[in-house]
């Protein structure tokens, strides 16, 4: 058994000296598959699902092509790298929609916090009361999903302390959310979050993982991990997406994976648990030191990630995505792409100049894997 995968790809554009530009409003009216987020300076895209993990890189590159197509007709302007404003414009809101009263609320509420850019995996699991269990796991495994993924050390041309800022500033909404004992209990529970109005509507919970589906809370039909920055390079984000689908295969068969009946800890010690474990994930990530939710051992995030690896690699051959999931070692082994900007600019290399290599750097390995994978679906 193979899952449906697919994912929404929030980025930025601008120049390529890293400045940030808004765009969406003349992207979303020019180019079919891409919506409009709140601030016009990040524009999303959400690829086809798919349970080939071929066919997922050429959706997550096809549509990069057709906007830098775009883009290039405009002016000098290219797709920047990383989930926060890099190098400056987190003083203001840039509206993409100043009619939208959700837009509204948004800017109001949590002002440029949320302008960020990421990406939101989504993997298909019909049944719901197995979607609530993989969701509970998967809660208190998110924080090394950020942890291979962080992208955002930068915030207005300096350093943070975070390797995501993004998941670092961002307003989880509502304040509190609990582990979901049952499909009964999560519909319940925003019911009761829309009446007193802590959720606007049923997008508005904003979490690292929640369930899916296209008549939320009723009928559910995929987990969508948020946690994640925008990773650029699609090998690694398909990487990062096989350790993802193999534990959850690994969940979906083995019934006993559960942590309101496996762990040592309440449900409510597991919330307050993961929530510490996400900002030591937000503000170190591989390198940050977590506790498991089993048995509260100490454990950082890369020696975790190590042990679900094995744990779950027999999985992934069986299934035949085995080689999807081995270029995670090299970003066990080099870092993600926050801790190699913050290792060019401890020797000295400025913000913006990391940032304008690397939005060169993008540009060259996409066209590296369009020409060698995509080729013919792309021409």
């Amino acid at each position: 058994m193979v899952l449906l995968k697919g994912f929404e790809i929030e980025m930025y554009t601008g120049t390529p000296q890293g400045e940030i530009v808004g765009l969406s409003d003349k992207i979303v009216a020019a180019l079919d598959g891409f919506v409009r987020e709140p601030d016009s300076r990040n524009v999303e895209y959400i690829t086809q699902p798919s349970t080939r993990y071929e066919n997922l890189l050429c959706a997550l590159l096809r549509p990069r092509r057709m906007l830098r197509n775009y883009l290039n007709q405009l002016g000098n302007y290219t797709l920047i790298p990383g989930s926060t404003l890099s190098l400056g414009g987190s003083d203001r809101f840039m509206r993409s929609d100043p009619t939208n009263t959700y837009h509204d609320y948004i800017e109001q509420t949590y002002g440029t916090k949320v302008v960020t850019a990421s990406v939101h995996i989504n993997i298909g699991i019909s049944d719901p009361e197995i979607l609530m269990r993989a969701c509970r796991v998967i809660r208190l495994e998110a924080p090394l999903f950020l942890a291979l993924s962080a992208s955002s050390p930068f915030l207005d041309g300096k350093t943070t302390g975070y390797h995501s800022t993004r998941w670092g500033l961002f307003p989880q909404t509502p304040s509190h959310v609990p582990l979901f004992a049952s499909h009964a209990h999560h519909i319940q529970w925003v019911e009761n979050q829309l009446a007193a109005g802590t959720m606007q509507n049923v997008r508005h919970l904003w979490v690292s993982v929640r369930p899916n589906g296209d008549r939320r809370p009723y009928d559910l039909n995929r987990l969508e991990l948020r946690i994640c920055d925008l990773v650029t390079d699609p090998i690694s984000l398909l990487a990062i997406t096989a350790l993802l689908e193999a534990r959850l295969l690994q969940i979906i068969e083995n019934p006993s994976i559960d942590p309101l009946t496996q762990s040592t800890f309440s449900a409510e010690e597991l919330i307050t648990l993961t929530a510490d474990n996400e900002i030591a994930a937000a503000t170190t990530s591989l390198d940050a030191q977590l506790t498991h939710w089993q048995d509260g051992r100490s454990i950082t995030a890369r020696d975790w990630i190590n042990e679900i690896y094995h744990d779950i690699w027999a999985i992934a051959k069986k299934q035949g995505f085995s080689c999807f999931l081995s270029p995670l070692h090299k970003i066990l082994r080099e870092g993600n792409e926050a801790q190699q900007w913050l290792q060019l600019h401890a020797v000295g290399v400025d913000s913006q100049r990391v940032i304008t290599q690397v939005i060169t750097a993008t540009q060259e390995r996409e066209i590296e894997l369009e020409n060698k994978l995509c080729s013919s679906m792309l021409y």
